[in-house]
């Protein structure tokens, strides 16, 4: 049989264990699951991320048998391509060919949680920030990534459990560990401990280039200096254009930036009295608007129109100030209104049947009071709905003493006093609010951009949410179970190094696609077109490649490999992959095209 035939393919690498099956004395069948393996192992060289850990990892002791470097990358390719728990990484690893995790086979035997936690301790002792900072700096030298435009926001990891010895913010000589602790949950669980989790992506293809760790009940404003300085060590200046929230909008904030020649965009926050003042004058029609930009879709349809507010004015620092007006955003808005007005009439009406029941538990009105107010926060219509509060007695009589009743017998009257709910929303309040659909102001310290340049780079502000997105769906990081919190940030460090891969990948793919001016990919089932192709369709498409070799007596083996679909081929093209290559024994690993 020829090295170069193909056979036909086989059943994912789950529904078999990596194994040798004797077919007689003389015959030896080994298979393997390749996967996705050999397109990390390219991208893992290009950023150097191996060489990065063993050069910046402290020593370890010669006995151990898998090095704390060869570890973590096995680590983080479990965590991109199968994205099993902790305890299930040493199976998944029995499953792939040992040359392509760069482990033997009897290092492969040695490997368990125990020691996938010595490996994460060494990574915190090696700082995770400074590591994650180099191999960032290698990625954006490597793929040319732009960082003109950087994008930072946080999200919030959950935790379960005491976390006694995590209670407070700790600082060593290897890092900070941050405490575990309740705060403001953006997962809607403020049941649960948590950390917050910041990220900065690049406005060139959202690639991560920093995180850090944070206390649980950290809030934003206190975050974002410190991560402008890292972005400037980073990119080696200080001229970018940092994007952010409307938290990064605070005095200190903003002043910090510019006065060392910063330049930033964010969103002003709904409690600055600007923000009130223009408010009023857009509810009294003195507002010109100037149309700006009309986005269309893929198929060329008008999805958004936009026009911005003239003259352009300044806050009171001193900052540019630009009003927006959004058609789509207009249409949100009002949706948004009227289901909050739909459900807080559904909860009134609620506690109105309860305050009637003879068992209500809310005897008082300042308990009634506090139940309507909360309903009113909790759906955001406080300013839209007139709610009054009525008390009605309810008289009631009863023996004074047991017994039959007759012509003697005394009676006692009670009195119980019960709440009423009345409400309605005010027509004419909604109407004012409904001017106002739409509108949102961008401030920013830029004069040189046009009012097109600074919507265009807040727009790019919902890609980071991908990238939170991928971190809670596709890698599943929230509810974490560890115990030890600085095995937790060496954790979470992992994590941004496979939200770096996948960010390099789809980037690489894309551009290589309009270079070959390819408009789309049948990845999707049925072979539906796919005009931006994600890492995780990628990565997943490859799961049915194996590698078998056959040792037939003293003949030299002989490697089969899954045969190729033209669309795996066509994918391994564009990534500058030979599929000749791909996923066979050797030291040189895959070759570029």
């Amino acid at each position: 049989m020829s090295s170069r035939r193909q056979p036909a393919p086989l059943p994912p690498p789950e529904a078999f264990q990596s194994r040798s099956i004797a077919q007689s004395a003389s015959q030896q069948l080994e298979s393997h699951a390749v996967g996705a393996l050999p397109i990390l192992n390219h991208l893992l060289e290009r950023i150097q991320l191996p060489q990065i850990l063993e050069s910046m990892l402290p020593r370890e002791d010669r006995r151990a048998r898998v090095p704390a470097a060869t570890g973590l990358v096995m680590l983080l390719k479990n965590y991109l391509l199968a994205r099993e728990p902790l305890y299930g990484v040493s199976e998944w690893s029995l499953r792939q060919a040992p040359d392509l995790l760069g482990l033997s086979p009897g290092q492969l035997q040695a490997f368990n949680d125990d020691r996938i936690g010595r490996c994460l301790d060494r990574l915190f002792a090696a700082d995770c920030g400074a590591v994650a900072l180099r191999v960032a700096t290698q990625a954006v030298r490597e793929f040319q990534v732009s960082l003109d435009e950087l994008h930072n926001d946080s999200t919030t990891i959950t935790f379960h459990g005491a976390y006694a010895e995590a209670q407070t913010a700790e600082s060593r000589p290897q890092g900070r560990v941050p405490a575990i602790t309740w705060g403001h949950n953006k997962d809607h669980r403020p049941d649960l401990k948590q950390v917050l989790y910041l990220l900065t992506v690049t406005g060139d293809g959202a690639v991560p280039v920093q995180f850090r760790v944070e206390s649980g009940n950290t809030t934003d404003d206190q975050t974002h200096q410190a991560t402008w300085d890292v972005l400037c060590t980073l990119s080696g200046r200080r001229d970018f254009l940092y994007v952010a929230d409307s938290k990064l909008a605070t005095r200190e904030n903003m002043a910090y930036i510019h006065q060392r020649n910063g330049r930033f965009v964010s969103v002003l926050p709904r409690t600055r009295q600007e923000d009130r003042t223009f408010r009023e004058v857009l509810q009294r029609g003195e507002v010109q608007w100037s149309p700006l930009w009309a986005r269309k879709d893929e198929a060329g349809e008008i999805e958004d129109q936009f026009a911005f507010a003239t003259p352009v004015s300044t806050t009171s620092d001193g900052y540019r100030l630009v009003w927006y007006h959004s058609t789509r955003k207009a249409d949100i808005d009002a949706l948004t209104r009227t289901i909050s007005l739909e459900r807080a009439v559904q909860k009134l009406h609620t506690l109105k049947l309860s305050l009637a029941s003879p068992r209500a538990r809310r005897r008082t009105e300042t308990q009634v009071q506090e139940a309507v107010d909360k309903i009113l926060a909790d759906y955001e219509v406080a300013h839209l709905m007139d709610v009054r509060i009525t008390a009605r007695e309810k008289e009631s009589f009863r023996q004074a003493r047991r017994g039959r009743p007759n012509h003697k017998t005394r009676y006692v009257r009670d009195v119980a006093v019960r709440f009423d709910l009345e409400f309605e929303a005010s027509l004419e309040r909604i109407a004012q609010d409904r001017m106002s659909d739409g509108v949102f102001p961008l401030v920013s310290n830029d004069l040189k951009l046009s009012e097109k340049e600074l919507l265009c780079a807040y727009k790019n502000q919902p890609q980071i949410e991908k990238r939170f997105s991928q971190l809670k769906t596709d890698f599943a990081v929230a509810p974490v179970h560890l115990h030890s919190p600085t095995r937790i940030v060496a954790f979470l460090c992992v994590y941004f190094f496979a939200l770096l891969l996948e960010a390099l990948l789809e980037r690489e793919l894309r551009r290589q696609m309009v270079k070959a001016k390819i408009t789309s990919l049948p990845l999707y089932p049925e072979g539906r077109p796919c005009r931006r192709p994600t890492a995780r369709r990628v990565l997943d498409l490859f799961d049915n490649v194996q590698r078998h070799t056959l040792t037939i007596a003293e003949q030299p083996p002989v490697e089969l490999l899954t045969e190729f679909s033209p669309l795996q081929r066509q994918l391994l093209k564009l990534l500058r992959l030979r599929p000749e290559d791909y996923g066979r024994r050797g030291p040189a690993g895959p070759s570029v095209a």
